[in-house]
């Protein structure tokens, strides 16, 4: 906004610009930011904010999360070649092994549609849709360690 359309240009000549003689504009009198909430801003973060001060719970010091590297039924096929899967596409005594553990996953999820032809899967964890899918179209679901 232009100085000129200011609301301190209409003000000017009118002592304390619309701030009051007693209370006076000061900087900040009740604190910066938080100051004061478990003093005078008291009511203000116990009625907004429960909870806000104190501790909960216990410490765990070294914690280490688990991460589960998930792959869908629909990509399985992408860890092995094309060639691979045409190799194996009329054989009925031999299946292609899918090893997820060695493409960094652990995990096989249900999402989207597997082609129509027999696999082993090798993996850590299997969702129930994932292992009905591989089980449809004729593979197995193998749990490694």
């Amino acid at each position: 906004m232009t100085t000129r359309f200011k609301k301190h240009r209409h003000l000017r000549g009118h002592i304390s610009a619309g701030h009051g003689r007693i209370g006076k504009h000061r900087k900040h009198p009740g604190g910066c930011g938080n100051a004061g909430g478990q003093h005078h801003h008291r009511i203000n973060f116990d009625k907004y904010h429960p909870g806000y001060f104190g501790k909960v719970g216990m410490r765990n010091f070294h914690l280490v999360k688990k991460v589960i590297k998930t792959i869908d039924v629909c990509k399985l096929w992408s860890l092995v070649s094309e060639r691979t899967r045409l190799h194996y596409k009329d054989r009925t005594d031999k299946a292609p092994v899918i090893d997820i553990m060695k493409a960094g996953y652990s995990k096989v999820t249900g999402k989207g549609r597997l082609v129509k032809q027999p696999v082993i899967v090798k993996g850590r964890y299997f969702s129930r849709n994932a292992e009905e899918k591989i089980k449809e179209a004729g593979g197995v679901c193998v749990l490694c360690a």
